[in-house]
């Protein structure tokens, strides 16, 4: 079992930064990807960002790459979205989640989610 807390999220300014941080327990974090999803009312959960393991594979949706930068520290059990030049789109709950394999950007490949938190980019 894995369990994981989001944390760092807020309202920012349109071209502001935040950095959002999932925090896992368990001792098994280090053989899970990790995945960031977000999601709007009414909509779908999209895919954002994925790391492996080992961190030596990221992978981003087209609408994020360049601007926003996934990152993990196995020791700490910590995963990490660092969110630059925000846009008022970005706005969404954003989940982490773990996967122990398969398609990064599916949400049915991973097995554990956390409860979200809320990222808002407004004037």
């Amino acid at each position: 079992q894995v369990q994981l807390v989001e944390s760092g999220g807020g309202l920012v300014q349109p071209g502001g930064s935040l950095r959002l941080s999932c925090a896992a327990s368990g001792r098994t974090f280090s053989s899970y990807a990790m995945g960031w999803f977000r999601q709007v009312p009414g909509k779908e959960r999209e895919f954002v960002a994925a790391i492996s393991w080992s961190g030596s594979s990221t992978y981003y949706a087209d609408s994020v790459k360049g601007r926003f930068t996934i990152s993990r520290d196995n020791a700490k059990n910590t995963v990490y979205l660092q969110m630059n030049s925000l846009k008022p789109e970005d706005t969404a709950i954003y989940y982490c989640a773990a996967a122990s394999g398969g398609n990064y950007a599916t949400t049915h490949t991973y097995d554990y989610w956390g409860q979200g938190t809320q990222v808002t980019v407004s004037s």
